[in-house]
């Protein structure tokens, strides 16, 4: 049985961690309370990806925060990552997961109802749902859904789902009352100046509204 908290889930951008590092962010925000982090880095090759991968890895190694990869199932492997996020336009969720094996995490994200109810939940653990809002961090993102279509597609979805898609503090309580299992940040960890303290606020929140 796969055990995952989606509470926190930290997605790392090169850009936004370029003053501290992805790596020193992601040890930061598991101390601060991140439950998840994923390593997204679009231009890397893979190559590039497994040697980051494999540093984050031995960061996190202690903490017991479960490192996913994006898109790259063969990074994923190498590094010994503990799952893979893809999207729609990405390797299809059937051939992920015989890449990377039964034991992996396997995330896919879903921007509609009906992409929410297609999910076979023999093959994929979770589901991200987004985006909630614009971001700057994914320029090429579907339509802005909000806490009403984040409603939506959670309730079509029969798997664990994690809101993503500019997200910060302040918005914790509309999305777990929209049935999401959590959050999942990119500029308000990656982008601040202290990641283990906007962490720490942000599971305070969650932790608050589940009260």
């Amino acid at each position: 049985m796969k055990t995952f908290d989606l509470s926190l889930y930290l997605v790392l951008d090169p850009d936004l961690c370029q003053g501290i590092g992805m790596v020193e962010t992601a040890r930061l925000a598991a101390e601060g309370g991140a439950t998840m982090v994923q390593l997204r880095d679009k231009g890397a090759t893979t190559a590039r990806l497994i040697e980051t991968g494999r540093a984050l890895k031995a960061a996190l190694v202690a903490t017991g925060v479960p490192l996913i990869i994006n898109d790259d199932a063969e990074a994923a492997v190498a590094i010994g990552a503990d799952g893979l996020h893809v999207g729609q336009g990405d390797l299809a969720a059937a051939a992920s997961r015989s890449r990377i094996g039964p034991r992996m995490i396997l995330g896919l994200s879903v921007e509609t109802p009906d992409l929410a109810r297609a999910v076979d939940p023999m093959i994929v653990d979770y589901v991200g749902i987004g985006p909630v809002f614009a971001t700057a961090t994914k320029p090429d993102h579907k339509q802005p859904i909000g806490f009403d279509g984040l409603t939506r597609i959670v309730a079509a979805s029969s798997l664990p789902a994690v809101a993503i898609g500019g997200l910060k503090a302040g918005h914790a309580a509309s999305v777990l009352a929209a049935g999401a299992q959590g959050l999942a940040v990119v500029s308000a960890i990656c982008g601040s100046r202290d990641p283990k303290a906007s962490s720490a606020q942000l599971l305070s929140e969650i932790e608050e509204a589940r009260r």
